[in-house]
């Protein structure tokens, strides 16, 4: 199951305005090159002189969100090899420079950013954690690099002063926290418990169920918060189970591994919930049926709606001599990214610096309102080099942006957890 709903369009930060002139210069530029190259420039895609595109990355190589870092990688990977396979046509080569985010216990960002940055990165790739990308945005920024994160979605970001160079393909925690608190709600459940990591993500999500819950009739009973690096959670479960709550909703990162233990054979599994920071495969890790009937939700497509998508991913990250994944979240909003930027790059007449491709990501995934839909680099590339506008429809949803760097629209899926403990589409 999933719901698909559109975002409120914020208009807090208004940077558009200042990169105006940058898209209308590039996109002119672009349109009369290619009509000088071609009679009918609607039919006949005119290349781009060759040249070469460097994008970053900080995702979660370590830390309590590790276990996102495959499958967001692969997305990053597979977009640029796409996108170089079709560089005799258009042009482009996009070079990556992978990078560990860490997390705010083991802060590997505080090398990692600055040997990125060193790279000339025309943007960054990540955080997946909203807290860690807080850490190192102005850093970013400051070099007129775009940071651009699939798994963003603290609401912080909504209105940033980040001079217009933040993106996200995950839309903000209003939207799954007013998803996940009805659910509970609907499944008949008066009083909610909560166990909240104390950082950005956790706080804004967590205050987004709760006015979800309550505003359909729910109490939250408790909701104690613990820190990054912790690994006691006695004091937060017994607070929680004291509390006697009808459900239980796990806002946590890979914490929540030391988390379930505690609560199994003290708490029904059927009566716990998950979210996009912990919601995983779990297998063997935990006794079979431990999990039997708990329900997550985590914005995107449905995985079982992916298809050919995350065979591809796999296929692509086996190929690079990885372990198959067992993870797919995050990866379409990964892969997404990569190919916005580069169509914004071919939208700007071959640009490479921050601020002309900023200038025209909102265009590229239709936030305009005029573009031609397409759905694959090669078709989208195609449309703007023959000077047209494109509208990029993403593997993980429409996306199309607002003037701040938010989805307007998003799925958000809701999952239940089998007798093997993994989860599928509910």
């Amino acid at each position: 199951m999933s719901i698909t709903t559109k975002a409120s369009a914020f208009r807090s930060r208004g940077f558009k305005s200042a990169l105006g002139g940058v898209a209308i210069l590039a996109t002119g530029a672009l349109v009369l090159g290619g009509c000088a190259a071609s009679e009918d420039p609607a039919t006949e895609p005119t290349a781009i002189a060759d040249y070469t595109m460097t994008i970053g990355t900080l995702l979660p190589q370590t830390g309590n969100l590790a276990f996102l870092g495959p499958p967001e990688e692969a997305g990053v990977g597979l977009a640029a090899a796409e996108i170089n396979e079709y560089s005799d046509t258009t042009g482009l080569t996009v070079n990556i420079e992978f990078g560990d985010s860490g997390n705010t216990d083991n802060k590997a960002y505080e090398t990692e950013a600055p040997r990125i940055l060193a790279t000339n990165p025309t943007a960054i790739i990540g955080a997946a954690s909203s807290g860690v990308s807080l850490q190192f945005i102005d850093q970013v920024i400051r070099e007129d690099v775009i940071l651009f994160s699939p798994a963003n979605t603290s609401d912080a970001f909504t209105t940033y002063d980040d001079n217009g160079l933040y993106f996200r393909t995950a839309p903000s925690d209003v939207l799954q926290g007013e998803v996940l608190g009805n659910l509970i709600a609907e499944d008949g459940h008066q009083t909610l418990g909560m166990i909240v990591l104390n950082d950005s993500y956790g706080t804004g999500l967590a205050k987004y169920v709760t006015e979800a819950f309550e505003g359909a009739g729910g109490e939250v009973v408790a909701a104690p918060k613990y820190n990054t690096g912790d690994n006691n959670f006695d004091a937060q479960i017994s607070e929680v189970l004291a509390a006697d709550p009808d459900a239980i909703a796990l806002i946590t990162f890979e914490e929540v591994k030391t988390i379930l233990p505690s609560l199994f054979g003290q708490f029904p599994a059927e009566n716990l919930y998950f979210v996009d920071g912990n919601l995983a495969n779990f297998g063997d890790e935990f006794p079979a049926g431990s999990l039997l009937d708990a329900k997550g939700t985590f914005p995107g497509t449905n995985v079982d709606e992916l298809g050919d998508f995350t065979v591809k991913l796999n296929d692509y990250w086996v190929g690079e001599g990885n372990p198959a994944l067992t993870e797919y979240t995050y990866g379409a909003e990964s892969y997404d990214a990569v190919i916005l930027l580069a169509l914004a790059s071919l939208a700007a007449g071959g640009a490479t610096d921050g601020p002309a491709v900023a200038a025209m990501l909102q265009e590229v995934s239709g936030g305009s309102g005029d573009g031609e839909a397409c759905s694959t680099f090669a078709e989208c590339a195609d449309i703007i080099l023959s000077g047209g506008t494109a509208d990029y429809q993403g593997i993980s949803g429409p996306i199309t942006f607002d003037e701040v760097g938010d989805p307007t629209e998003a799925t958000i899926g809701i999952y239940k957890f089998g007798e093997d403990n993994t989860y599928a589409a509910y």
